[in-house]
């Protein structure tokens, strides 16, 4: 693990993976170990991934100040891993709730970005509904053994951590396109890789700006929004919502994915990612 000092003195952690043009990935959770992201689905192949550990987390430092989990100031941070890594311009990931802090960080530093792609983006920055349809995308997983005791176990209200980390696990299937070995196996190592500090600081005190749908309308950069059809939060037809407010976005809903589309279908995900960059840098060349 690669290291370096953020804007405010917290001590960072970075892993480099693959070979290829770098992109920075930054994860979510919110707080969680940027490890969940593998290799994106063997997008190593093609990209030299950038895997930051955000503040708190995984082999980052803990920060002085708590209130700098927050969303709008991680944004800091992946400004402050750009110029540690030389970079004028980058191609930016954010899986989940890191999706918010990419969205903040396209309308602060728009000239800093190439591209930007976003993978079942978190909407509370935009303050926009997440699980709009998300009865109907129930319904599509009906006819699994799991479905009737997965949707209890969503809607349950736990009264002890030891219940709710039991309802997580019973209606994980939910966030994967197939309750497989691969998506067990994920999911298994997820309570490991959460710092509640930085899960909880994540939101605390954050007001969305109502501003910012209008800066994402003028924003210059391209953005790809990946959306598992089966996932519920955020479902497809909100991130369309999404998309509406972008002024140049291309969505691609992946069949039979969840949440976590590069474990679903790795090669699936990784084409579509990397035909998105690929054609961005093409038009970067073509530009200059």
């Amino acid at each position: 693990m690669q290291r370096f000092r953020s804007w405010d003195g917290t001590d960072l952690g970075y892993r480099l993976v693959g070979s290829g043009p770098p992109l920075v990935c930054i994860p979510g959770g919110p707080g969680q170990a940027v490890e969940y992201l593998g290799e994106l689905g063997g997008l190593s192949a093609h990209r030299t991934l950038v895997l930051l550990d955000n503040r708190g987390t995984g082999g980052s430092g803990v920060p002085a100040d708590p209130a700098t989990y927050r969303v709008d100031r991680i944004v800091e941070d992946v400004e402050a891993l750009r110029r540690h890594l030389g970079l004028d311009r980058m191609d930016l990931f954010g899986h989940s709730a890191s999706g918010g802090v990419c969205l903040l960080y396209a309308t602060a530093y728009p000239r800093r970005l190439d591209s930007l792609v976003l993978v079942d983006p978190s909407l509370r920055v935009v303050d926009l509904q997440s699980d709009l349809g998300v009865a109907e995308v129930l319904a599509l997983r009906a006819h699994e053994p799991w479905h009737a005791e997965a949707v209890a176990a969503l809607h349950a209200e736990a009264g002890t951590p030891q219940e709710l980390a039991r309802y997580r696990w019973l209606s994980a299937p939910l966030l994967y396109g197939e309750w497989n070995a691969a998506a067990r196996a994920q999911a298994s190592a997820e309570p490991d890789q959460f710092a509640p500090p930085a899960t909880d600081g994540f939101y605390a005190g954050f007001v969305p700006d109502p501003a910012l749908p209008g800066r994402l309308a003028a924003l210059p950069t391209p953005v790809l929004l990946v959306v598992g059809e089966y996932d519920i939060w955020p479902t497809r037809t909100a991130v369309r919502e999404l998309a509406a407010l972008l002024g140049d976005a291309e969505l691609v809903v992946q069949p039979r994915a969840g949440h976590f589309p590069w474990v679903d279908d790795p090669s699936a995900f990784a084409a579509t990612v990397e035909r998105f960059l690929a054609r961005g840098r093409t038009a970067g060349r073509a530009g200059r």
